[in-house]
């Protein structure tokens, strides 16, 4: 089996406009006389790679710790995408797909809100994207609304520069912190 990390590192991702970039520090240090090696770091909780969870854009949705962990394992299928990904685009490419959709467009695939659409009456139950964000900048809000009213996941800051389309298994588990609307994540594809 291969195992594919595709999350991007914390401290060196892009910060995505308006949110706290991450830092760290360090409280001890073994080579400064402590006996031993301690940090602390903070983050936004849409730094890197993280999932969505409903809450983010649902007044009253389930918080990230509340989906079950199931939610983020499974079959999933990478399409190469670029610019605006619309509905027909969804509903062209759904019937050989698998229900967790990643889409890889080098950080400039975004879906609209008649994708978002789409993609819930598809049945699918998590998209993710190498991108910083499942929507374009300016227009975020109606494509999470689509996609987390209609409990899918959303799964962001992909790194998927070493991954060919195709079929995997997906792993992406969040952070386990409880109350939030999201979740720093390590993801990995699974290949036999």
């Amino acid at each position: 089996m291969t195992i594919i990390d595709i999350s991007r590192e914390l401290f060196s991702s892009p910060v995505y406009p308006g949110d706290p970039a991450p830092s760290f520090e360090r409280l001890r240090r073994i080579s400064h006389g402590d006996n031993c090696n301690l940090s602390q770091f903070t983050s936004g909780s849409h730094s890197a790679t993280h999932l969505d969870a409903p809450l983010h854009f649902v007044d009253g949705g389930a918080t990230i710790d509340a989906i079950p962990l199931d939610r983020f394992y499974g079959p999933c299928t990478v399409v190469e995408a670029q610019g605006l990904v619309t509905g027909a685009d969804i509903d062209s490419i759904a019937p050989r797909c698998r229900r967790m959709l990643l889409l890889k467009g080098n950080g400039e695939a975004f879906l609209t809100q008649s994708a978002a659409f789409a993609m819930a009456q598809a049945g699918f139950t998590l998209v993710g994207t190498d991108a910083q964000s499942i929507a374009a900048y300016g227009d975020e809000v109606a494509p999470h609304q689509e996609l987390l009213g209609a409990g899918l996941v959303i799964l962001e800051g992909l790194d998927l520069s070493r991954v060919e389309p195709g079929d995997y298994t997906l792993a992406a588990f969040p952070l386990f912190v409880r109350g939030l609307e999201a979740a720093l994540t390590r993801a990995v594809l699974l290949k036999d």
